[in-house]
């Protein structure tokens, strides 16, 4: 069953002297029970995707056009006293870094409490006990509670970010870069804390990340962003073993592989393009190996193999 289905999605930033195309007509759908990874470079959109889903846009960025289908309402129309209702409660956020997230004058176990409080109709002496059963649920003893943010690593603060997320038994997750300034260890630890939470929960997460390999190793289905526009959209499986827009693949080819000796470390030249000015056709024309005219005039429609979607010329 869908659990989320965008339609059309634009969010632009309104600046003085210019506009951000950010999210650019953006089709995408979740189901119940699955992981959705969203993978792309620094300023394509995709933390943007992530923040437009709980209307939490900043100013003065804000959604234009489309339809953010949960259970079947469409949110964007949602008056923010709906919309609060659901946002923690039925979809909760893991944001960036947990360090600015979390308030350092409260104890870890005060601020679950006051997330379960908030949307559950419970005691404090209930919530309480939820809340060590939850922290223990990500992997953190019960009796951290009483602990300050500073006291946790970055990797524990993330997760005592993740129990709150799911402290209020939500329907979606979104984690945006969950694994930032974290070390390869504790990254990997995390991606299979959000397995493991599906599996037990029937949650469904959406993570956001730069780095297309790490959320390989959990997701059912990976969206490739570039330059506002969702290029490719599929199944982990299509997607490692035959990507089909150039940008996945290069983003493919620079993931290092340590079980080859003298590997070159490859990368993608140039830039990502200014949302503000992008250039015209295919956003990734200016650094595709495989442009042609047609690249450079028009921006190349959706075309399918199965489910699997990539936005390219090269595939009539």
């Amino acid at each position: 069953m869908t659990l989320l289905d965008i339609k059309g999605l634009k969010v632009y930033y309104y600046l003085p002297d210019a506009v951000v195309r950010a999210v650019d007509k953006v089709d995408l759908s979740i189901s119940d029970g699955e992981i959705l990874g969203i993978v792309g470079e620094s300023g394509s959109g995709k933390s943007t995707l992530g923040l437009s889903i709980v209307k939490l846009v900043p100013p003065p960025g804000r959604i234009v056009e489309g339809e953010i289908l949960f259970e079947r309402v469409n949110l964007v129309k949602l008056p923010e006293k709906e919309m609060s209702k659901i946002r923690g409660k039925k979809i909760s956020m893991v944001f960036q870094d947990p360090l600015t997230s979390l308030d350092p004058l409260m104890r870890i176990g005060d601020q679950l409490v006051e997330t379960i409080v908030t949307h559950q109709n419970l005691s404090e002496e209930e919530s309480r006990k939820m809340a060590k059963k939850y922290l223990e649920m990500v992997g953190i003893p019960g009796d951290r509670l009483r602990d300050y943010p500073h006291q946790f690593s970055g990797g524990m603060r993330q997760r005592a970010m993740i129990a709150m997320a799911i402290a209020t038994s939500p329907r979606l997750v979104i984690a945006d870069e969950p694994t930032t300034a974290l070390d390869v260890i504790v990254q990997a630890q995390i991606m299979k804390l959000f397995s493991k939470l599906r599996e037990e929960l029937g949650i469904s997460f959406i993570i956001i990340t730069h780095d297309i390999s790490i959320v390989m190793e959990v997701a059912d289905k990976i969206g490739v962003m570039y330059g506002g526009h969702l290029v490719e959209y599929g199944s982990v499986e299509e997607l490692y073993e035959e990507p089909l827009h150039p940008y996945t693949k290069e983003l493919l080819r620079a993931v290092p592989n340590i079980e080859v000796k003298d590997v070159e470390l490859r990368y993608i030249p140039g830039d990502p393009p200014d949302l503000s000015n992008p250039p015209p056709g295919c956003r990734f024309h200016p650094r595709c190996p495989h442009a042609m005219d047609i690249c450079k005039e028009e921006i190349p429609d959706k075309r399918f193999r199965n489910e699997h979607m990539v936005r390219c010329h090269l595939y009539g």
